[in-house]
């Protein structure tokens, strides 16, 4: 991948038609684009990819909770983060098992699962199974810190 540090890619995302409950926080797109930034905007709402080992919470071991950086739905707890070294912040399991939404990607020419917050189904990343990592799972969910926001615990 090519650019400036920090730069996001933008990948319009083929998949099948969504069977997944509505979302819960619904906002237009002039509204996302004026909540967040043009880089969040990106990844959040067009499917983007930060660069690797580029984000604020790739290596981070502070304790607490990772909430959704769009709607501030809590997605994942710092006690199911791992180091992956794959450039983006890895966890083994979202903090409910309805945080996200699993869904099918089929861009890029490969059969990926994107991760969707439930709430307001924006853009988190992707999960990726049989890896060999020793997580209680066997599952890394690898998403994009720019999508995340964490809240320290007290």
């Amino acid at each position: 991948m090519t650019g400036a540090p920090g730069a996001v890619s933008v990948v319009c995302m083929t998949s099948a038609p969504r069977s997944e409950p509505a979302p819960k926080v619904v906002l237009s797109e002039d509204e996302w684009r004026a909540k967040l930034t043009p880089e969040e905007f990106a990844v959040l709402r067009l499917a983007g990819t930060e660069r690797p080992y580029t984000g604020e919470y790739t290596d981070t071991e502070t304790e607490g909770v990772y909430e959704c950086r769009a709607c501030g739905a809590e997605l994942f707890r710092s006690d199911e983060k791992f180091h992956s070294h794959c450039g983006w912040p890895s966890f083994f399991d979202p903090a409910d098992s309805d945080a996200v939404i699993l869904r099918e990607d089929n861009s890029l020419g490969m059969r990926r699962v994107e991760v969707l917050c439930a709430s307001c189904h924006s853009h988190l990343g992707h999960v990726f199974e049989g890896e060999g990592y020793p997580t209680p799972t066997d599952k890394r969910y690898c998403i994009n810190s720019i999508c995340l926001r964490l809240v320290p615990k007290e």
